[in-house]
């Protein structure tokens, strides 16, 4: 037995409450090398019973290409729960894993209580609670500026044509608005969407609005408090939440606190609310204003126009706690998308946590994080992050094939053994969005290969987000050619692809619960990766064509498919097709 890869940490992800009671604990093995996995669980403070000589067996549910991982939930009437592990291999051997290390397995060892893994008492306020209507949610995002002119009045000047096959610079304006996104509500409704990301809103000086200049105030390029006060209840009304980007990591240098430390310097009554190295705060330009080097203070990357905020000052923390408030509060938004969240401190977004869930129980905060995050997500910070390494996953087998099937499901599986259960149902899986190509472009204009990678993705736990235009085969580059203005011209619309993207959230909308909780289990080879997920005896299989040339996979229900025809009892798949049945 390979005794090295034995692991198991406590009050985590391999250990945490799912209610009042009930504790899942996870146990990592080598990969085949172990057969059994036993849990020895019960009261701590009545080990003299001998509970341990009634070990639960635990259940093998997910592997990596170097690991197994086990998982089992288990009652404790008695909210403690003294817990170790006995791991088996076919030769016979078998050991205790336990809080003070590996021992050969005897009653001796099983019967020394501090052998065990202890949670002292199951506090449910420090149990992982997420949000339960982000479960059910379809996001959709919009650029507020690309997605709908629909008041001409607060248009900015020197604004653009509006033309979807536009390729925008990073300066240039088409008059995007909120009174736009009112006016295509009904479009969402029909699409099937119930989650609005807006992109940020609040007075800013460029086109994006990751420049905030007052956190306070909605961009008079966009409208006012009333428009989106109007916004947000017409959202509600149909059903449909809305979320907010926030940028708390950094400030535009246009607004007030560092246009005063440009003026008075150290002596500056905002001079801490930044992380300014030397006075005066000063760079160089370079052709690129995005870029300056010789930068005297920190900024987000190196854009000298966005001073990096020092959230660890209680009057920035003050501040930013009273906009986090003032918008839950006065305009009843559903959610936060933070920006550049992993730049910021851990203190400050235990603050903000708390701040936000006071003001709406239920409230959903999503941190962009492209990389690992557990330490976001304890359920004392954030519910999700933006699952970008989920989607590099995805891309990289299904869009780039750069990676071959058991590298898909060691990454994926990988990336779900990372957080807790609850964590994995509310992931927030994108394939595209503002900071990346489109995916169609992505996929070299191969609108099969879109939908099959799209599928795909809504398969998986987490909830699925759409940006905006995708729904009608938008393509682009890099931004800010991701970023054109919405094709509302129907002569210019793929209603092929829409009612694509209408019949994959209606599937995913209609095996919810389902999707989110339900099991996982791969097949297949490098020709048709299989794909199931079950839940309470009802099993969902997809098959996914990535040979480029036709495959026979079994019959049944057909629940969703593209290129795909039924013959002889068996479902021909044509290239780059998927099938998703229910068997």
């Amino acid at each position: 037995m390979i005794t090295s890869a034995l692991f198991h940490r406590p009050e985590s992800e391999y250990a945490y409450l799912i209610d009042s009671t009930h504790l899942v604990l996870r146990f990592r093995t080598a990969k085949d090398d172990v057969t059994r996995v036993q849990a020895l669980a019960g009261e701590t403070y009545l080990i003299d019973e001998g509970w341990y000589d009634q070990p639960f067996e635990m259940n093998k549910y997910l592997s990596t290409k170097n690991f197994d991982y086990w998982n089992i939930t288990i009652e404790f009437p008695g909210k403690r729960a003294s817990y170790a592990f006995v791991a088996f291999d076919e030769a016979g051997e078998k050991v205790f894993f336990g809080d003070q290390g590996i021992f050969a397995d005897s009653h001796e060892v099983r019967a020394h209580a501090n052998n065990y893994f202890r949670l002292p008492y199951f506090h449910q306020i420090d149990m992982v609670k997420t949000p339960e209507w982000v479960k059910s949610t379809i996001w959709y995002q919009i650029f507020p500026e690309r997605f709908a002119n629909g008041n001409h009045d607060n248009d900015p000047a020197g604004v653009k044509i509006w033309n979807s096959a536009d390729h925008p610079t990073r300066e240039d304006f088409y008059g995007g608005d909120l009174q736009g996104v009112i006016d295509h509500l009904d479009h969402l409704v029909d699409l099937g969407i119930n989650g609005l990301y807006l992109c940020p809103i609040f007075k800013a000086h460029s086109n994006h609005k990751y420049d905030t200049i007052d956190y306070l105030e909605i961009d008079q390029d966009f409208g006012d408090k009333e428009t989106f006060r109007r916004l947000v209840q017409e959202a509600h009304k149909r059903g449909i939440k809305v979320m907010l980007d926030a940028v708390f990591n950094h400030m535009g240098d246009l607004s007030t606190q560092w246009q005063d430390v440009l003026e008075n310097g150290a002596d500056s009554r905002f001079a801490d609310w930044f992380h300014v190295n030397k006075f005066p705060a000063t760079y160089n330009e370079t052709a690129d204003f995005e870029h300056a080097t010789d930068i005297t203070y920190d900024t987000f990357a190196f854009t000298p126009h966005m001073p990096k905020l020092n959230t660890a000052n209680p009057d920035v923390q003050k501040y930013l706690l009273q906009v986090a408030t003032y918008w839950i509060d006065q305009f009843d938004i559903d959610a936060w998308r933070l920006d550049v969240a992993n730049e910021v401190d851990h203190h400050f977004w235990h603050e903000f946590a708390t701040a936000c869930r006071a003001q709406k129980k239920d409230f959903y905060i999503l941190g962009e994080i492209w990389h690992s995050s557990q330490s976001w997500l304890n359920g004392d910070q954030f519910d999700a992050v933006m699952n970008y390494a989920y989607t590099d996953a995805i891309l990289n087998y299904f869009i780039f094939k750069q990676t071959d099937f058991e590298t898909l499901q060691d990454q994926i599986n990988s990336q779900l053994v990372l957080y807790r259960d609850p964590i994995n149902e509310v992931q927030f899986n994108v394939l595209d969005s503002h900071d990346t190509p489109r995916l169609l472009t992505q996929a070299k204009d191969n609108l099969t290969l879109m939908q099959q990678t799209m599928a795909f993705t809504f398969l998986q736990p987490g909830v699925p987000c759409i940006y905006y235009g995708d729904e009608y085969a938008m393509t682009g580059a890099m931004d800010p050619d991701n970023r054109k203005p919405m094709v509302w011209d129907e002569d210019q619309q793929d209603l092929e692809q829409y009612a694509f993207v209408k019949k994959l959230i209606e599937f995913r909308k209609n095996n919810q619960k389902l999707l989110s909780a339900g099991s996982i289990s791969w097949s297949g080879n490098e020709q048709v990766a299989i794909f199931t997920r079950q839940l309470d005896g009802k099993q969902i299989v997809g098959f996914f064509n990535t040979s480029g040339v036709e495959q026979n996979v079994p019959s049944g229900k057909i629940l969703l498919q593209n290129n795909a025809q039924e013959a002889n009892n068996e479902i021909i798949l044509g290239a780059d097709s998927f099938a998703i049945l229910e068997v």
